[in-house]
């Protein structure tokens, strides 16, 4: 399971009731702290004068690593953190987190380093042995 959602916010989704994204993203928080905090802390090392900041450093342990993929494999998850903090997130192997600056339109997309970043040649040349079963 991705998400430990409380029984309000539950209820809530079950009548069909609004969400906001503050709601949303404190379940996140509470249930993939490692994924959070390490989004939080990229975001805060984007000053506005580089392209996009990255993670380079593996998750500790495999429960790291779970919850960082369990939070980059939703879509909802990923929008909800962009819309809030004002970024385009980008990933790629089992650990590199990118975000890159918002802009017009939509967040950091047209930024040549954002597409640089997703491009099929960053992720081949992006792999290295020891990432095979990351």
């Amino acid at each position: 399971m991705s998400l430990t959602v409380p029984p309000d916010l539950l209820d809530k989704a079950e009548k069909g009731e609004p969400i906001s994204d503050d709601e949303f993203l404190a379940c996140v928080a509470d249930s993939l702290p490692y994924a959070w905090k390490l989004l939080l802390a990229l975001r805060e090392r984007l000053d506005g004068e580089t392209p996009f900041v990255d993670n380079t450093e593996p998750p500790a342990n495999e429960e790291e690593r779970a919850q960082l993929l369990r939070f980059v494999g939703s879509d909802a998850m990923r929008g909800a953190a962009e819309r809030k903090l004002g970024v385009k997130i980008a990933f790629q192997n089992c650990h590199r987190l990118a975000v890159f600056p918002a802009s017009d339109g939509e967040p950091g997309m047209e930024s040549g380093a954002y597409l640089r970043f997703v491009s099929t040649r960053a992720q081949l040349l992006n792999q290295s042995p020891e990432f095979v079963n990351c």
